[in-house]
C-alpha cells in the first residue's frame, strides 16, 4: 500500500507506532487532525481543541495539551516557543527555520536553504546542542 493510499486513521496510527505510543481512541484523533491527510501542521494547543470539537471528538484542553507534549517527547513533534507564552506544535521533524506573523498569530515554515548559520557557540561542559530554533518575526508594512 503507497503512503497516499493510507486512510487518515491508518496514517495516524502507523504515526504513532513510529513514536512507541499506544494508539487510544484520544490518541489517534488528534494524531488524525495532525497527520492524517499527510501534510504537516503548525497548530496550537487551543488550535487543535477546537478542530478536533468540530470534527466531533469529545477530548478536552488538558488532554490535548497532555497528548502534544507526550507526541513531542516521543519524537513524533517538536514545540515551537514564541515569546516565552505562545507555544506551536510543529509535526515537520527536520531542521527547519519558521516566521512568525504578528498580525495574525501564525506560524509558517521559512524557505531553510535561505538560512546560513556561520557558527554557533560551543556548548558547556557535558553538553550537547540539541537543536536550533531560529524564529523570524514578521509584520506587515503600513501602506
Amino acid at each position: 500500500m503507497r503512503g497516499s493510499d493510507l486512510s487518515a486513521e491508518d496514517r495516524a496510527a502507523t504515526w504513532l507506532d513510529r513514536g512507541g505510543l499506544r494508539p487510544t481512541r484520544q490518541r489517534l484523533a488528534l494524531a488524525a487532525m495532525l497527520v492524517g491527510d499527510g501534510e504537516n501542521r503548525h497548530v496550537t494547543a487551543e488550535g487543535l481543541y477546537e478542530m478536533v470539537g468540530r470534527a466531533g471528538e469529545k477530548v478536552s484542553l488538558a488532554t490535548v495539551y497532555n497528548t502534544l507534549r507526550a507526541f513531542c517527547g516521543a519524537g513524533l513533534m517538536n514545540e515551537v516557543v514564541v515569546d516565552g507564552s505562545k507555544s506551536y506544535f510543529d509535526t515537520r521533524m527536520d531542521d527547519h527555520p519558521h516566521f512568525y506573523w504578528e498580525d495574525t498569530a501564525t506560524l509558517t515554515d521559512a524557505p531553510k536553504e535561505e538560512l546560513k548559520i556561520a557558527g554557533l557557540p560551543e556548548a558547556p561542559p557535558g553538553t550537547e546542542i540539541a537543536r536550533v530554533e531560529v524564529v523570524i518575526r514578521l509584520r506587515r508594512q503600513p501602506r
